[in-house]
């Protein structure tokens, strides 16, 4: 097995205005999407939720600046982390993954020996 990484990229501004009925229908979506994982044979190793772009700091070099680097509409919301047989098993794992307001991206993670 392998670890793969799904990155969630949405826009921020479909959920800062959403009603709370939309946000128990995410966090529904979310949930089935870990059994999804299960019975797709992979394994969640962890994931979380991040807060808002606007809370991020950026540091290129010595160069501190609260906020985002760019400017997108579209921002990383939060990820999973999954073990997965190899990448087609881990893409077909993130495509079941909801992000409607955006999509998601598939890394591997590196490992070092």
């Amino acid at each position: 097995m392998a670890e793969y990484l799904i990155l969630i990229y949405e826009d921020e501004q479909v959920y800062a205005d959403a009603d709370p009925s939309v946000l128990q229908e995410t966090m529904a979506a979310h949930d089935r999407f870990t059994e999804q994982i299960v019975e797709h044979g992979g394994t969640v190793v962890g994931g979380q939720a991040l807060q808002p772009v606007s809370t991020a700091t950026t540091i290129r070099g010595d160069v501190v600046t609260d906020g985002p680097f760019a400017e997108t509409k579209e921002a990383l919301g939060g990820y999973y982390l999954v073990d997965a047989e190899d990448l087609d098993q881990a893409l077909a794992i993130a495509k079941l993954c909801p992000a409607p307001g955006g999509g998601v991206e598939v890394r591997p993670v590196m490992v070092f020996e």
